[in-house]
Formats: C-alpha cells, sequence, structure tokens
C-alpha cells in the first residue's frame, strides 16, 4: 500500500494512492463503515497501519474506485507526510563514493549519524531555500525509513518488524558552514526547507528486497549519481539496531539513510530524489540571496 498526505478542500489528509489517482481515508471510512485515524502520523502512532494495509490489500482495487470518490493524478496537491516526527536521524557518509566526494573517510565501524529539527520539514513541489549565510548547499536524495513500532535495543534480525515504510528525501547541507568546523553540523542541516520527504510512504510489502533499490540524485533532469542500497557501509537494519541502542525509536520516527552522491544547488534549480518503483520527489530551489538582491533592485528602482 501506498499512503499520501493531500491537500483537500484546504486540509491535510491522509489518503491511499491508487491506479488511477487517490482516496481518502476520510472517504473510505465514509464508504466502508470503518474508523481508520485520517492522518498518516496517527495511524503510525495508533499501530493500526497494518490493519489498514490488511483491509486495503483484501479488497479489489476496481471496487474501491467504483464505490469511492478517486481523485485523478492530476489533481493530487501533495503535503509532507507529517510535520512532528518525533525524531529524524541524518546518516552521513553512508556510500563511500559519497565521502570521498567531500574528501572525507568513509566511517566503517559505526554510523556517522546527526540529528534535525522537523522545522526543517517540507515536501513535494516545496521550495528549498538556500539561506543567506551559505554559498555553497548541497542537496542529498536518500532512502528514508519509518518506524511503525516502539523499540529498543532491538537486534539487526528483527530491525524490519518495526519499521512501517519507506519514503524519498532530500535532505540539505550548508556545506561551506560544515567544512568550516566538523562542530557546525548541526547548523549546517537543520536550517528552514532542509529536510524534503514524501510523497509517498510505501509499505514494505511493495518492496521485494529495501538492498537492491536504486537511489538517484537527480539535479534538472539529469542523474548526478546513483547507486544500490546494497552498497550502504550501513544498511538499513543495522541503521535501525544501532539507533534503538542509542535511544527509543517511536512510531513516526524517521532514519534518512545517506545519500548516494550530494550536489550543489542553486536559484531556479530542480532536484529530485529517485528510488525503484516510488513516486519522485520533486523541489525547487530559491537562494534567498537571490531574492534579497532582486527586492533590494526593485526597492531603489520604485524610490527612484
Amino acid at each position: 500500500m501506498r499512503l499520501s498526505t493531500l491537500v483537500i478542500d484546504g486540509e491535510e489528509k491522509a489518503a491511499v494512492i491508487t491506479n488511477n489517482g487517490a482516496i481518502s481515508i476520510e472517504t473510505i471510512n465514509q464508504q466502508f463503515q470503518q474508523r481508520f485515524e485520517t492522518r498518516i502520523f496517527e495511524i503510525i502512532q495508533s499501530n493500526r497501519l497494518t490493519q489498514l494495509t490488511d483491509w486495503y490489500d483484501a479488497k479489489d482495487s476496481e471496487e474501491l474506485e467504483q464505490v469511492c470518490e478517486v481523485i485523478p493524478r492530476e489533481q493530487l496537491r501533495y503535503a509532507p507526510l507529517y510535520k512532528h516526527p518525533g525524531k529524524i536521524w541524518g546518516i552521513g557518509l553512508n556510500y563511500v563514493e559519497h565521502a570521498s566526494d567531500l574528501s572525507e573517510k568513509a566511517p566503517n565501524s559505526e554510523p556517522a549519524s546527526f540529528m534535525k529539527p522537523d522545522t526543517t520539514i517540507i515536501g513535494y513541489n516545496d521550495t528549498i531555500q538556500v539561506p543567506l549565510q551559505s554559498e555553497r548547499t548541497t542537496a542529498e536524495a536518500e532512502l528514508g525509513i519509518i518506524i511503525g513500532q516502539e523499540c529498543k535495543d532491538i537486534s539487526e534480525e528483527d530491525a524490519q518488524s518495526v519499521v512501517a515504510g519507506y519514503t524519498t528525501i532530500i535532505d540539505m547541507t550548508a556545506e561551506d558552514i560544515l567544512q568550516r568546523n566538523p562542530r557546525y553540523l548541526t547548523r549546517s542541516k537543520s536550517f528552514d526547507t532542509f529536510f524534503s520527504f514524501g510523497p509517498e510512504l510505501v509499505t514494505p510489502d511493495e518492496v521485494e528486497d529495501v538492498h537492491k533499490l536504486n537511489v538517484s540524485t537527480i539535479i534538472n533532469g539529469k542523474v548526478h549519481r546513483k547507486n544500490v542500497v546494497a552498497n550502504m557501509t550501513f544498511r538499513p537494519w543495522d541503521l535501525v539496531s544501532f539507533h534503538s541502542k542509542v535511544m527509543t525509536l517511536l512510531p513516526g520516527d524517521i532514519i534518512s539513510t545517506g545519500t548516494p552522491g550530494a550536489v550543489v544547488i542553486r536559484d531556479g534549480d530542480i532536484v529530485e530524489c529517485q528510488i525503484d518503483g516510488f513516486t519522485p520527489l520533486i523541489n525547487k530551489v530559491e537562494d534567498l540571496k537571490v531574492t534579497k538582491a532582486k527586492n533590494q533592485a526593485d526597492k531603489a528602482v520604485t524610490q527612484n
């Protein structure tokens, strides 16, 4: 099953993505006398995602589309899957090739992880803003893991059992700030708009083998860097297990697993995260320095 958060009648609501568009959970509840939560974060937190998935899989998709109002694909307005996860873990330099981009040595004994605030969150087609403080900001396509159950000290073998699903992520870094001093990592990762995720939560039953997925960073329609999850230094189940031994993982927590390659973004660029079989995540770029200069020029013309 694939879930998205859509803007419907001015409100953000969970919807199931179908062959021809989307059906809101609210409509499913009305037509089939169900009581599923109508927001993705609440569905995950209530531990009813598996129940919803089983219910949906037991239904005939054509029957659903005949009974329920279907929002056509061309009319879908995506919002972030949700905006206030308990935690966002990011993983740095998880592909050896990406480490070489930064002239860094890739960690090989433990993941190089960091945390991001929820104020960084944006969604599909939202605008990434290059901050005034940065001359070199990069965008990084990544596979996201969404935690579905509270867990602590879980083994690598059991880690898959606590995963709610996967998503596409574009993570940003003010790279010039980071390169001044590695202790500036949190600041370089935490500007507003520096974490885009969605547009779909893809449940595990839709992914035959997560390790075979290709992840691509795309800039203005061209592949900048592509790699397969199997080439990560620390693979998904290792990451879930490792971080559960640091702190309790909660439903809705996100682990962004690292990028095959970061690309410098500039005003007017279009950046994408493409993962095999997933709907691409696409964001446009605005450099706030360029916007500020234009505003100042317009103001000067007006005053003259």
